[in-house]
């Protein structure tokens, strides 16, 4: 969501989508947040920004680091690239209307492909909020 981050790292840049792959999308804990775990031949699709020390730090905030989520480091193009997965996988649980919509309109800011999305949310279809 391109505002949101503008408004918690005014200073960032968005860069261009990006494909992990060997993960998938879930949404876990009592929030309903997104997370990724490792799937061997699935694909996560998001946003690659650039920030600063002080961005990174404001995010930690928003992102509950360490206890709700941990980071993690890749190499994507002989770059180091940091992501946030969750500390403890909890349970499945659906996202509220309110955060899945913030996560659309990310996916749109981003031109992601809303399939994947949609493909992530149906295993949770079933699940009570």
């Amino acid at each position: 969501h391109h505002l949101q981050m503008k408004r918690r790292c005014p200073n960032c840049r968005f860069i261009k989508k990006v494909t992990l792959n060997n993960y998938k999308l879930t949404f876990r804990s009592k929030y309903g947040a997104a997370d990724i775990e490792k799937k061997i031949g699935k694909k996560v699709f998001g946003a690659l920004y650039i920030i600063s020390k002080t961005a990174e730090k404001r995010l930690d905030v928003y992102e509950e680091y360490p206890s709700l989520y941990k980071k993690m480091y890749f190499n994507y193009q002989n770059k180091k690239v940091m992501t946030y997965i969750m500390s403890k996988k909890s349970k499945l649980v659906p996202p509220t209307v309110k955060y899945l919509n913030v996560i659309k309109q990310g996916y749109k800011d981003c031109k992601l492909n809303m399939k994947s999305l949609n493909a992530a949310l149906l295993p949770l279809k079933h699940l009570q909020r």
